[in-house]
């Protein structure tokens, strides 16, 4: 096999083994990105919720609706300076289809504040509500 130029052209040998020195350092590489962003995909504020006896919930794609200990009400991370807003925004959250709702109340607000917001969502008629508590240690 002449080429221009006079210089023959050698084949190199076909190197069968994948480097496992690199898929390794690819493994690594992507379980730090899910260690860092895996507390970032919880929904909500950060509130201090109250412990009680239960079964940890799976992850699904509900709507998180937080009373933060000063009576300030959250939808994901958006404050909501009233209930009348409240209701707007999430009647526009949940059009169509009906979604799920997971609510977390700190442990040190009014009981009476977590009843309002969840007054207000049962009278838009969301049935799946879901109300998110600590595990207690044992």
């Amino acid at each position: 096999m002449l080429r221009m130029g006079g210089r023959r052209r050698r084949r190199l040998p076909v190197e069968a083994e994948i480097g496992i020195t690199n898929l390794v350092d690819v493994a690594f590489v992507l379980l730090i990105i899910f260690m860092i962003t895996a507390p970032i995909l919880q929904g909500g504020i950060e509130v201090q919720l109250p412990e009680a006896d239960a079964t940890p919930l799976t992850q699904s794609e509900a709507i998180v609706v937080s009373v933060a200990d000063n009576g300030d009400v959250f939808v994901e991370k958006t404050r909501i300076a009233s209930l009348d807003e409240f209701e707007v925004v999430l009647r526009t959250m949940i059009t169509g289809e009906k979604r799920a709702i997971t609510l977390k109340g700190d442990r040190r607000v009014n009981y009476g504040r977590v009843m309002e917001v969840m007054g207000l969502i049962k009278r838009l008629g969301v049935e799946d509500v879901g109300l998110v508590v600590e595990p207690r240690p044992r």
